[in-house]
């Protein structure tokens, strides 16, 4: 292999013309320095040192993104340097370069320490990365460029890599960049990635795609457009915008299409604001634009700062889209999220905290899949508005609640309605393109569905709905975890009240602790080892006293008064319900996972006594707010109402169907009905039960 040699002088002579060579570069140069002897014996497979990997994402951030700030080009730098140099650490850094770029180096360090499967140490590598970027933005960008210069350079890896890494690309890094208003880094990233996914597709594609831009009958209309300008006066440039393999990726099916509706866009650059305006006049007469489809985003910029006016036209049959506006704000739109970071101290404003908001929960919940957030953030946008005025901007296919979540948290927690015109339509109702929306609120937060989650399209909502089902878990795990350590310290012989000596606050320190609420909370999470914890008590607290033994096999008991799904799941293999006996409920931070005792699966599962609690429920406590169906499977019609006329009082009953087609042989019938609590669920199963007819009934939660 041929091995290149790093030019450092010119290097830095070419990072000049950037940011210049006064004394707040200083911390640039010196970690130019520090990378290349940390990094001096490491080379690519490509046969350059490793040095110019760094060198060449600072200078990606430099060029391409107008990022002007020493400190995050330092830490582009050095954003390999923990990872790969083993004397080099965070403190290292730290004391070298100051706080920010060692926050931004460590945001960057993946993880490399872990002991369990591939697919939980992936997750834990972007997780870190993504809560660094909760605290400092700059991690992505800088994250962005590094995987941009990996895709550039990816040709000399193994196939199996380039494939690895591609994959990783289009889902995450590709989808973020569309998020944070990158659409330079986002054309190229998807463009890598995919020539990479898909070899043979995307050769074809290219072929198609360079004829689209030699297409005699678009190379007219962009003349006539700048004859026209011309003859108005209009000092402007139309260019032509052909979409490169990005255009064709279909996200949610994850393939390559070989046509799509607008492949091409007209660019109509001109010199000032007012210019823009005129130029859409000239151009609305040239090609009248097909109606409604006139969008000013310099009156109403897009959340990332994007400015410009497009307008769409039907020409000979065919769509085309028109993008006008001047070299600034082209400038400005390659850059979202970064446009205001040239010169120093990264933006403050509403765009940077919704994106930070978004890295805070990527970051912090696991029951939140980080790809599917990412993807609904990257989607097509609509305008919706306040009953004020005020702009809304969500993605396509947006909920109420998206709305409410974007306007405030607080809205979004409480929302029950909305009303668009004089209609009320559900937290649930799809909007529409220029609907005008007033939330209905109620005083406490909304108990939502879980299913409601996966139909919003925002990262505000999905994350603000998540942190609302994970505090309900705690709530009951915390119960669950105080009831089962109650019990578990009794059957030692040893008084519930050991726990308020004072030795309880070492032994909330040694399981690295802040209270007795967050031990509770980690036991009813199966998180913390029973048998440790009651050996540090007997041990620490109950120390030199008789304790009994513990009979083996006894499952813990806990009686519950919550049937939300959020927090209790049956299991699909024995579907217990809350009114059979013998429940056994697996512990776990995603809540209760429910088997029958016999169940064939649970037998299977190797888990601990100490890792499961039996199930009761206060059945007159225990409210049931869904619809439930009981199937007869066999009945005539006489006997099936005749069965229904003296059911409890306490069916409620909104619908019964005959799923038989004959009326007067045996057939099937569905009854939807509600009750009040699990008492009278119960007395109506036993009604059922009493009439001898085969039923089936699976509880709704």
């Amino acid at each position: 292999m041929q091995y290149r040699k790093f030019n450092e002088e010119e290097y830095l002579r070419v990072m000049a013309g950037f940011i210049g060579e006064g004394p707040e570069t200083k911390v640039f140069r010196d970690a130019l320095d520090f990378a290349r002897k940390a990094h001096a014996d490491q080379w690519r497979r490509s046969g350059d040192p490793y040095i110019m990997h760094p060198c060449n994402v600072a200078r990606i951030l430099a060029e391409e993104l107008d990022i002007r700030n020493p400190e995050i080009l330092a830490a582009a730098l050095l954003h390999d340097t923990i990872e790969d140099v083993e004397s080099v650490t965070s403190a290292v850094i730290r004391e070298k370069f100051g706080p920010r770029v060692e926050g931004i180096v460590e945001g960057c360090t993946k993880v490399t320490h872990h002991v369990g499967d591939k697919q939980t140490f992936k997750k834990l590598v972007h997780r870190k990365i993504f809560s660094g970027a909760a605290a400092r933005p700059e991690v992505m960008i800088v994250k962005l460029a590094d995987r941009l210069h990996n895709l550039r350079t990816l040709s000399s890896m193994p196939r199996h890599k380039r494939q690895k890494i591609a994959d990783e690309t289009l889902d995450i890094y590709a989808p973020l960049a569309t998020i944070l208003g990158l659409f330079a880094i986002k054309r190229e990233l998807y463009n890598l990635a995919l020539a990479y996914k898909f070899p043979r597709q995307g050769n074809k594609l290219q072929l198609h795609i360079t004829r689209l831009r030699q297409n005699p009958e678009i190379l007219e209309i962009v003349r006539r457009v700048q004859v026209a300008l011309e003859k108005d006066g209009v000092d402007g440039k139309v260019d032509l915008r052909t979409k490169g393999l990005w255009g064709y990726y279909d996200i949610k099916n994850r393939i390559l299409i070989k046509e799509i509706e607008s492949p091409q866009e007209i660019l109509i650059t001109v010199a000032s604001r007012g210019e823009c305006y005129r130029a859409l006049g000239t151009l609305n007469i040239l090609y009248p634009p097909i109606p409604r489809t006139i969008r000013d985003f310099i009156a109403n910029p897009k959340p990332t700062g994007y400015q410009g006016l497009h307008a769409r036209a039907n020409i000979e049959g065919r769509k085309y889209l028109f993008k006008l506006r001047t070299e600034e704000m082209g400038r400005k739109a390659q850059r979202g999220l970064v446009r205001d970071w040239t010169t120093g101290e990264k933006s403050g404003g509403r765009f940077v905290k919704q994106i930070q908001e978004m890295f805070d929960i990527l970051g912090s919940d696991d029951s939140v899949s980080y790809r599917d957030m990412i993807a609904a953030g990257g989607r097509k946008e609509m305008y919706t508005y306040t009953p004020r005025g005020d702009l809304i901007c969500l993605p396509v296919n947006s909920l109420v609640l998206d709305f409410a979540f974007r306007v405030h948290t607080a809205i979004g927690q409480t929302c029950v309605a909305a009303m668009i015109g004089k209609r009320r339509v559900p937290p649930d109702y799809v909007l529409k393109d220029g609907d005008v929306v007033k939330v209905v609120r109620q005083e406490t937060p909304v108990r939502f569905d879980q299913a409601i989650q996966r139909l919003c399209q925002t990262p505000r909502a999905r994350s603000e709905l998540a942190k609302g089902f994970r505090l309900r878990r705690q709530e009951v795990s915390r119960e669950i975890g105080a009831s089962v350590f109650r019990q578990e310290i009794r059957r030692y012989g040893m008084p519930f009240e050991v726990i308020e000596k004072k030795g309880m606050s070492d032994i909330l320190t040694y399981f690295h602790l802040d209270s007795l609420d967050d031990l509770f909370l980690q036991i009813g999470e199966g998180r913390v080892r029973l048998r440790e914890l009651i050996y540090e008590v007997r041990n620490g607290l109950y120390v030199g006293r008789e304790t009994l033994q513990l009979p083996t096999g006894i499952f813990n008991r806990v009686e519950l008064a919550t049937v939300d799904p959020v927090v209790v799941k049956s299991s699909a293999c024995c579907k217990p319900t809350p009114l059979d006996k013998g429940v056994i409920g697996l512990l776990s931070n995603r809540g209760l996972s429910l088997h029958k005792k016999d169940c064939s699966r649970l037998q299977k599962i190797k888990f601990q006594r100490e890792d499961a609690v039996e199930v009761r429920w206060k059945l007159r406590g225990t409210r049931v707010t869904k619809m439930q169906k009981i199937i007869v499977m066999a009945a005539t019609r006489h006997r099936i109402f005749m069965l229904l006329s003296v059911a409890p009082d306490e069916m409620k009953i909104s619908e019964i169907v005959g799923l038989g087609r004959q009326t007067a042989a045996p057939s099937a019938w569905e009854i939807s009905f509600t009750v009040v609590d699990l008492y009278d669920l119960k007395k109506i199963c036993k009604h059922f039960d009493r009439s001898g007819l085969p039923y089936e009934f699976d509880f709704e939660g």
